[in-house]
């Protein structure tokens, strides 16, 4: 009952603040998590999205890969970003990983084990290094997707390949058991996977061994720029300051600092606008664009 009213409340949710799809020229960028995650297949690649005959430009030169989280696919996180990075001349790919006891085949990803999965990153990220013919890419994950990456970069010799990594209400010191119950809620089936058929969801608990070794001795690699996107909202990953990472080369931004009226929570992160403005603004802040902020009206003899 607790699971079905989660599902219901967010659907509610990201109906009442759902942004237009935007006018501009090129792909369309729809910020409605309601359309995104109705998608029609779990692999298909998301709108922009793995043309591996796109080569880097001067002005944008290194690809971004986007990673996912836990219980998702390419295709339902990424309808806004994909579009959105392809529109303003970025190559774009995106991958599935962490298929674990047949789950794949339902749809449900991102459940294996953590350095699995980041070994699978590892090798897509040199299949599109030798596609594209750049030298380092920049990566930009939501949920475990913002966190499984800094394995990569920390264990697997990432870094050298890596020039930043933008996380989307990123993991990265876990969460409750009960956050988990909830973020499974969310995707049709995902629940039966919690437990012994999920073991990234036991990794991703607060405290786990996982995540000790992973934040032990530092939570950066030099080199390598980290952004961490959050919003005071999040319910799966709780509390919502445990995103956030610490260290050089380190930017946490929380949306609520910057627009007071945004109400974006966990699962809504990839399709907010404000985010999304914060993670173009993260790969080209030579270049930064404004997020469309609703200004706080003032109060009146307060």
């Amino acid at each position: 009952m607790r699971r079905a009213l989660c599902g219901s409340v967010l659907g509610l949710f990201l109906l009442a603040f759902a942004a237009p799809a935007s006018e501009a020229s090129g792909l369309p960028v729809v910020y409605n998590g309601l359309t995104g995650y109705a998608h029609v297949s779990s692999t298909a690649s998301p709108p922009g999205a793995n043309d591996w005959s796109c080569k880097p430009s001067a002005a944008h030169p290194r690809p971004v890969i986007l990673v996912h989280g836990t219980f998702a696919d390419m295709s339902d996180s990424w309808q806004a970003l994909s579009p959105l990075l392809y529109d303003n001349g970025y190559c774009v790919f995106a991958l599935n990983y962490g298929s674990y006891a047949g789950s794949g085949a339902l749809g449900i990803y991102g459940v294996g084990e953590i350095a699995h999965s980041a070994q699978q990153l590892a090798s897509f990220v040199d299949r599109v290094l030798a596609a594209t013919g750049a030298s380092k890419v920049d990566l930009v994950g939501h949920s475990q997707g913002g966190m499984m990456p800094r394995y990569y970069v920390r264990f697997l010799a990432g870094a050298a390949k890596v020039h930043a990594l933008v996380g989307l209400a990123p993991s990265n010191h876990g969460t409750t058991l009960d956050g988990l119950f909830t973020l499974a809620s969310y995707f049709p089936g995902a629940d039966a996977f919690v437990g012994a058929l999920c073991p990234t969801c036991e990794e991703q608990i607060a405290g786990s061994a996982f995540l000790t070794h992973l934040n032990s001795g530092g939570e950066t690699v030099p080199g390598v720029s980290y952004t961490v996107i959050q919003s005071r909202n999040d319910e799966v990953v709780t509390p919502y300051t445990s995103a956030f990472l610490s260290g050089p080369s380190v930017t946490n931004i929380t949306l609520q600092n910057q627009c007071p009226l945004d109400q974006g929570e966990h699962l809504s992160m990839p399709y907010d606008h404000i985010a999304d403005a914060d993670v173009l603004n993260a790969l080209d802040p030579a270049h930064p664009v404004a997020a469309a902020c609703t200004p706080v009206a003032p109060v009146v003899g307060g």
